[in-house]
Formats: structure tokens, C-alpha cells, sequence
């Protein structure tokens, strides 16, 4: 089985859709999945993944079904000094990086950093969804590894959240999603794959296959957007986000 955890495209946060550019990265990638053979759709239940997803459903008559723990990953934090929550990939690196408990792929939640927040609540609904959703399919979470009850070749696109992919792939993958939250990113529209292996009969594997790909982006010399991005250098202009 092949899983395409797709990030929607560049967000107006302020009324939950796409902005121009959005809209123009959605149809670009439209382009793309529409020449799969996709056997299942799922989407985020808020609006920019459902408008994400509108375009390539549109083109294929299909629909996705709605998913509520594939919405943006909504455990939050207060930061030093300020008075808003933020998410937890916001955090500053001088924060979470002294906890080494974050590090670790089965408690990284109870990590006393993320305390104020419901991290574990979140991602154990997160984890119960998933898991139900890849067994429904075939594969059967069974400690680390997954028992193959229907080996397929099959394509599922997840249309979702970047927070949101990394908590997944971090199930997938044995790895705490922090260390994805804060060392890897996902431009909007951008495709991450991560496709079955089975080894020995009955017993199966996820491995990454590519992660954050915006070919479709570059074949039509459209510039990626910058959102879930923090500055290059301090002070590069135009990309202040603090």
C-alpha cells in the first residue's frame, strides 16, 4: 500500500480557506494525482484541506471521505512571555531541545515541556483514527510492526495538515514528531510518500519513500510558498515570523 500524505495548499488562516496562491498550487497539484490510480480519498475536516482537496475531486468526480482527527494537530502551549497559545511546533528550539524526553517516540507527550498542553489526548485520538483507518485497508498495527491481513498495492491520499503529517508519520515511522515538527518541512501542496514493505509473508513496514515533494510546484515554475517556515537568517527581509 502507498499513502500520500498531502499538506494543503498556502493558507488564509483568517477565514480558513487558500489564498490566491493557494488556489493556484491546488490546481497544479490536481494535475498530479489526477493521473493516479487512487483507491481511497480521505480530508481534514477544516476548510483549506477540503478546499485543497476540491480541485483534483472536482476533475475525478470523486469524493473524499471526512476524517475529524486528520484537522490540524490542536495541541497548543503558552510561550515564555506571551499571553496566546501557539502550536507546538512554534515552540523556540532553546525550549524543547532541553527536554530529552521530546526525543522519545512513545512519550514524547509526557515530555513536562508539552504539560500545559493535551499533546497526549490529541495524539492518542490521533493514533486510534490512524491505526483504524490503515487496518480498514489491510494493515493491522501490531506493536511496531503491521500484520498484513489484505496485501495491496493500493494509493490512498491523505489531503491534511503539516502538524497533522508529522504526528502520522511519527507513527508510521518510530519517530517523535517533534524532531519533524522542528527539522523537516512540508511546503503547502507538497506530497509526502510513504509506501509498504513486506519482507517476510504477513508482516509489513512503512517506509518514506519521499517527503515534502513539490515537483508539480517547480514543473510549472511556481515558487513555493514560505507558510510553515521561519526565517533563513534572523534578519532576512520578508520573512519575519516570530
Amino acid at each position: 500500500m502507498k499513502l500520500l500524505i498531502v499538506r494543503h495548499g498556502d493558507p488564509n488562516y483568517a477565514i480558513d480557506s487558500l489564498t490566491p496562491t493557494g488556489w493556484k498550487e491546488a490546481e497544479l497539484l490536481s494535475h498530479r494525482l489526477c493521473k493516479l490510480d487512487v483507491k481511497a480519498f480521505y480530508v481534514s475536516p477544516m476548510g483549506r484541506a477540503k478546499d485543497t482537496a476540491a480541485a483534483t475531486l472536482h476533475k475525478l468526480g470523486r469524493e473524499a471521505e471526512e476524517k475529524p482527527w486528520l484537522r490540524e494537530f490542536l495541541a497548543m502551549k503558552v510561550k515564555d512571555g506571551d499571553t496566546e497559545p501557539t502550536c507546538l511546533w512554534d515552540l523556540l528550539p532553546s525550549v524543547w531541545t532541553q527536554d530529552p524526553m521530546v526525543y522519545d517516540h512513545e512519550h514524547w507527550m509526557e515530555a513536562p515541556v508539552f504539560t500545559p498542553s493535551n499533546a497526549e489526548e490529541q495524539a492518542n485520538w490521533v493514533y486510534e483514527g490512524f491505526d483504524a483507518l490503515l487496518a480498514r485497508h489491510g494493515y493491522v498495527r501490531d506493536g511496531n510492526v503491521y500484520r498484513v491481513e489484505q496485501a495491496n498495492e493500493d494509493t490512498i491520499v491523505l489531503f491534511c495538515h503539516f502538524g497533522l503529517g508529522c504526528v502520522l508519520l511519527g507513527r508510521l515511522l518510530h519517530i517523535s514528531p517533534v524532531l519533524l515538527w522542528h527539522g523537516a518541512c512540508a511546503a503547502p501542496t507538497s506530497v509526502t510518500t510513504v509506501i509498504t514493505e513486506e519482507r517476510r509473508p504477513g508482516v509489513a513496514h512503512f517506509r518514506m519513500a519521499g517527503y515534502g515533494d513539490i515537483s508539480h510546484l517547480y514543473a510549472a515554475d511556481q515558487e513555493p510558498s514560505i507558510s510553515g517556515r521561519f526565517c533563513e537568517t534572523y534578519d532576512s527581509p520578508g520573512q519575519r515570523r516570530d
